[in-house]
């Protein structure tokens, strides 16, 4: 028939409709590639550390009473230590701001008689948290507190915790050391690639290691002889940040 193609034709436009869609698809490429040009970035990473002596600490300590015949007088002898514990603690020095009380509680106590629950009386405990300052004028303190609670009957000490005033800017100190520290294993790595860095597109800090908190310290009796116990050292402590830098690549 005069309408129908013969093989060479269908196969001619065959070509052509190939031809066709590879040319529209290079365009769409192309264009992509102008319009959306990839940006071609490395992000290196540095770490700044810094070494401090803490001048703040945080002392947990206070008293507990057990098997007091009856709620009532457990919270009567409760509140007459640490009342006694409060004034010694400011007489040492301690301002009364910081000083505050973290835990109160007064709950039964039992015994297991012959398979049986019997109650055995009431136990009543009382938290402060003290804090200390300055220690670096007055390292002796921590201890000159400990041992005055302890000598009017505070019978426990739960912990000491450590911080530092002026945090925040060595914070940002070992952020600046970080970067610094990035920026020259960049330029080595760029070297040994064989490539140039543009500028910095962004950046990214984390907290790797920051202050916290000494060995717990417990003193058992309350019946004095806290006196001896000198100097609690605060040690050195470190501040680790890691940061990374993005570069573009030229």
């Amino acid at each position: 028939m005069a309408n129908e193609y013969n093989p060479k034709q269908k196969l001619a436009l065959v070509l052509v409709g190939m031809l066709l869609v590879s040319g529209i698809v290079s365009l769409a490429l192309l264009r992509d590639w102008i319009v959306n040009r990839p940006q071609w970035q490395v992000t290196v990473s540095g770490q700044g550390k810094l070494s401090y002596q803490p001048d703040t600490a945080i002392v947990y300590l206070g008293a507990r009473v057990d098997k007091a015949s009856t709620a009532q007088r457990a919270l009567n002898q409760l509140n007459d230590t640490m009342t006694k514990v409060f004034e010694a603690v400011s007489t040492v020095g301690i301002p009364e701001a910081d000083i505050q009380t973290q835990n109160y509680s007064v709950t039964p106590q039992y015994d297991y008689i012959d398979g049986a629950q019997v109650l055995s009386g009431y136990s009543a405990a009382q938290q402060l948290v003290v804090k200390i300052k300055d220690l670096q004028n007055q390292p002796n303190l921590i201890s000159r507190v400990i041992g005055a609670a302890a000598e009017v009957g505070a019978n426990n000490v739960e912990g000491i915790s450590y911080e530092l005033s002026n945090l925040e800017s060595l914070k940002q100190q070992a952020r600046i050391m970080a970067i610094e520290d990035a920026r020259n294993k960049a330029g080595d790595l760029a070297l040994a690639a064989g490539v140039k860095l543009g500028k910095v597109v962004g950046w990214w800090d984390n907290i790797i290691q920051a202050p916290g908190s000494g060995q717990p310290y417990y003193y058992a009796d309350g019946k004095g002889g806290a006196g001896s116990l000198g100097t609690i050292p605060t040690g050195l402590q470190e501040i680790i940040v890691e940061v990374g830098v993005t570069y573009r690549i030229k």
